[in-house]
């Protein structure tokens, strides 16, 4: 199994990559703007984090090419996610409170990301932007007080959000996710 982990220049992406590793994944780290057709042998993707303000911005390197033209499931982490929402249409903007730390997290629909994990969780965050709007054709996964969307998941493709970190070890069952999301393949 061979994930790339794509490089939005977050400080967490070696922690995707570690995580994958600890799995038992052939994983590699490649910057954004690497061609798809380089990646050609990838079973899944993973867009990490990063520090672009997504909704002030317009391109994350490659992302629009591998949203619009991978063939594998993707997993958008943080600004990954944001980046997602928005190329399918969905709204990013500043985040009316930020949030940074341990957050309580409510699971909406289990799907396949939150498959057997409980209800409530508690996860990492640490984000100034975040999605507002739901693109077209995905559905609301997961929400949290002051963040109505934490997770989603296209009705269809293999494509996945998560506004929070999983890879981090404050995050409740972030290797479970990880796991879930490894069983698409």
């Amino acid at each position: 199994m061979k994930v790339y982990v794509i490089d939005n220049g977050g400080q967490w992406t070696h922690r995707e990559w570690r995580m994958l590793k600890y799995l038992g994944v052939n994983a590699e780290i490649v910057a954004n703007t690497t061609p798809l057709e380089k990646l050609e042998d990838a079973d899944a993707l993973v867009l990490s984090g990063g520090s672009p303000r997504v909704g002030l911005k317009n391109k994350l390197g490659n992302c629009d090419e591998y949203l619009a033209n991978a063939n594998v499931p993707i997993l958008g982490i943080c600004a990954g996610h944001q980046y997602m929402a928005k190329f399918f249409g969905g709204e990013v903007k500043e985040a009316k409170l930020p949030e940074y730390g341990k957050v309580e997290i409510d699971i909406i629909e289990e799907d396949v990301l939150f498959k057997n994990l409980p209800k409530k969780m508690i996860v990492w965050e640490s984000h100034n932007d975040e999605v507002i709007k739901l693109p077209k054709d995905f559905i609301l996964l997961a929400s949290s007080i002051n963040c109505k969307i934490q997770a989603m998941c296209h009705k269809r493709k293999p494509l996945y959000g998560l506004q929070f970190h999983p890879e981090v070890e404050h995050t409740q069952y972030g290797k479970e996710i990880f796991i879930n999301f490894l069983g698409l393949l």
